[in-house]
C-alpha cells in the first residue's frame, strides 16, 4: 500500500524520473512558461517554487541548492537575477497550471505551467513591440 507515499512516479526508475524534472525546471527557468501533461507540470510546480524560495533567499547554500538541482547555470543565475527579485513580497504561490488540452495521439490531458506575472513579462510581437518601441524613443527625446 502508498499510504502516504508523497510525489508522482510517472512509470520511471528513479533516475529517469530525476532527470526528466530537473530538465522541466530547467526550461521553465528559461522559458518563463512551458507546456507539459497536468502530472508532470504540477509535480514540477513543487520543485520549481521550492527553487524559486531558494531563489529569494540568496544566500551562498541557497545557491548551492539551486545549483545542484538545475541543470544550466545560465538559468540558475536567471533565477537569482530575474525571477526571484519579482516575488521577494510574495510568500509562495509563483506559478500558475492553466489546464489546456487533450493531446491529440494519446489524450494525455495537458497543461501550461509560467510565473503568475508572466503577462507582464513576455515580450510583444509585431506591430505591438514596434509601437512599445517607438514610445520608448519618444520618451527619452
Amino acid at each position: 500500500m502508498r499510504h502516504k507515499v508523497d510525489g508522482r512516479l510517472f512509470g520511471r526508475p528513479s533516475n529517469q524520473r530525476k532527470a526528466l524534472l530537473r530538465g522541466i525546471v530547467t526550461s521553465l527557468f528559461e522559458n518563463q512558461r512551458i507546456e507539459t501533461t497536468v502530472a508532470k507540470a504540477k509535480e514540477a510546480k513543487r520543485i520549481a517554487e521550492r527553487m524559486i524560495s531558494f531563489g529569494i533567499k540568496g544566500d551562498l547554500h541557497s545557491k548551492r541548492q539551486v545549483l545542484s538541482y538545475v541543470t544550466d547555470r545560465t538559468a540558475a543565475t536567471k533565477l537569482f537575477n530575474e525571477i526571484a527579485p519579482r516575488f521577494t513580497g510574495r510568500n509562495g504561490g509563483y506559478l500558475r497550471l492553466v489546464q489546456t488540452r487533450q493531446r491529440l495521439r494519446d489524450s494525455a490531458p495537458m497543461a501550461i505551467l509560467e510565473f503568475v506575472d508572466y503577462e507582464e513579462v513576455k515580450k510583444p510581437k509585431g506591430k505591438a513591440a514596434k509601437t512599445q518601441k517607438a514610445e520608448k524613443a519618444d520618451k527619452k527625446d
